[in-house]
């Protein structure tokens, strides 16, 4: 087959028209015309173009391209109109999610279906076969459908070596030893009014507002700055209070703790589970219902306070130590719902006819006649802007354990994480091991999202926000047919530069 050639010749126009030709017996056959020059410079382009094609398409290549005059392999240059713009991927923020999953080491699980689902809860949480089809849309990766079945069945068993090694990534990075961990329980609903036959999805007290329909428990430990460290599914009618020392009993167990305390909300404490966290030798800071104690304790409480800030008052209880301050902003947010629920009280009093539902200061003294709870309403004022907090720690002072408990913020953050940005509720799986998966895969992706905003300072909306934007953009050359693949010049803040992040945490683990 003859070889392809470049030819300039003048058009009746007196422009410079380039052409890839071939000679054979003597005469001339035009193969492709790439264009016409009005001056040197178009000249050089459209010479450089046709150079680019002989070499794509020519069988018998130059042995030496180098006479062409530049290393035509490496320079491609294109005419405008000859681009055409096929697809574009979001490389760029699958590949700074996979940086803080390679950080955060859950790259030692080894098992790829589970850190793209994780990735892609933390991009567009869906279920797990739309989660494959977006992964193979948005980044260029296919699922075969069995493998993915197949794989979700091996993912739950993944669970105790990924809380391992959330827990690793705690103690290198962010100082965790168990001395202090929070803890909080949320209630995760099902699209079902059907109970489970194997007890699990049940109604129960839901945080969902969706008391009718089966749930479960969720129970999720985090560190001080709100790191998961370990997650456990209860029964939907299980009390919360009844899931915090298996959790812990468990961790203690597996990592051989002796002692920790525990900080967690007011719900969580029963005297029985005092007794039992005393026997474990576990310490507890846990929030107090002032509304239980007696109207003369409350009046001791707030005399001694005097509704002054910083000011503690300390003393004995069933539960353990009470601990109580005062805060100026919560007495006037307590002085404002009182005041709205005492109006609703006042109406239903005078209106009794028309109210079905009693409010909290009003007490029914026969189904004819309902008056104010002066004694409850009484005892509010005397709670206005008291937090209380129950402790067995004799000789941490007042303040430090007051602290430590508005810290569980933390806690109650992850979970909004978790069910909001991660869509976590509303669960649509039916088999007990599907549910233990979609929690696994939620536990990842939650590691992943608090290990990015302490790392980088960044919100996991903003940060996806400003990653999301960086595209990948797939470039074919008519002319050639050859494909290119150019990233958006886009500036990102440093602190989203993955890179130096894994290169410190390189440093780290080789010490």
């Amino acid at each position: 087959m003859p070889m392809l050639k470049v030819r300039t010749t003048k058009t009746a126009s007196g422009n410079t028209a380039v052409q890839v030709v071939t000679r054979s017996h003597q005469r001339t056959k035009i193969v492709k015309h790439i264009g016409s020059a009005t001056d040197e410079k178009e000249q050089k382009e459209l010479i450089d173009l046709a150079n680019q094609y002989i070499l794509t398409h020519d069988p018998a290549q130059p042995l030496f391209p180098e006479i062409l005059g530049k290393d035509i392999q490496n320079q491609h240059v294109v005419a405008i109109e000859n681009l055409q713009f096929t697809k574009t991927y979001h490389t760029f923020a699958y590949e700074f999610f996979s940086g803080f999953y390679t950080m955060t080491g859950f790259d030692e699980l080894q098992n790829t279906l589970l850190k793209d689902l994780a990735i892609m809860r933390l991009i567009e949480p869906e279920s797990k076969l739309r989660s494959t089809q977006l992964i193979k849309a948005y980044f260029g990766y296919s699922y075969p459908i069995n493998l993915v079945y197949e794989g979700l069945g091996e993912i739950r068993l993944l669970k105790e070596e990924a809380e391992k090694i959330a827990i690793s990534y705690a103690k290198k990075q962010l100082g965790f030893d168990f001395s202090l961990v929070f803890y909080d329980v949320t209630t995760l609903y099902f699209e079902t009014f059907k109970e489970d036959p194997e007890d699990f999805k049940k109604p129960g007290f839901s945080k969902d507002n969706k008391p009718q329909q089966p749930q479960i428990v969720i129970g999720l430990v985090v560190n001080q700055d709100g790191y998961p460290i370990a997650v456990e599914m209860f029964s939907g009618n299980t009390f919360e209070g009844h899931t915090m020392l298996p959790v812990i009993r468990k961790l203690q167990e597996q990592h051989s703790i002796k002692t920790l305390t525990i900080v967690a909300d007011a719900g969580m404490l029963s005297i029985s589970i005092i007794e039992e966290i005393q026997k474990a030798g576990l310490t507890y800071i846990v929030g107090a219902r002032l509304g239980n104690i007696s109207t003369e304790q409350l009046k001791t409480i707030s005399q001694q306070l005097d509704k002054r800030e910083g000011i503690y008052y300390r003393g004995s209880q069933p539960h353990g130590i009470l601990i109580c301050d005062y805060s100026q902003k919560r007495a006037n947010k307590d002085k404002n719902d009182r005041k709205k629920q005492l109006a609703k009280a006042r109406y239903q009093v005078a209106n009794p006819e028309k109210t079905k539902r009693r409010t909290r200061f009003v007490i029914e003294e026969s189904k004819a006649h309902i008056k104010l709870n002066q004694e409850l309403i009484e005892k509010d004022e005397l709670r206005e802007g008291i937090k209380g907090y129950y402790t067995n720690l004799e000789y941490t002072e007042s303040e430090l354990i007051i602290a430590r408990y508005k810290d569980l913020w933390h806690v109650e953050k992850s979970f909004r994480i978790a069910k909001s940005d991660l869509m976590a509720r509303q669960i649509f799986h039916h088999k007990k091991q599907s549910i233990e998966t979609h929690m696994l895969i939620v536990f990842v992706s939650l590691c992943l999202a608090k290990s990015i905003e302490l790392t980088t300072g960044y919100s996991i909306r903003k940060v996806k926000d400003i990653i999301w934007n960086i595209l990948d953009v797939e470039i074919v050359d008519s002319l050639t047919n050859k494909k290119f693949l150019k990233r958006m010049q886009v500036s990102i803040p440093n602190e989203l530069n993955v890179e130096k992040y894994l290169k410190n945490f390189n440093h780290v683990l080789k010490k």
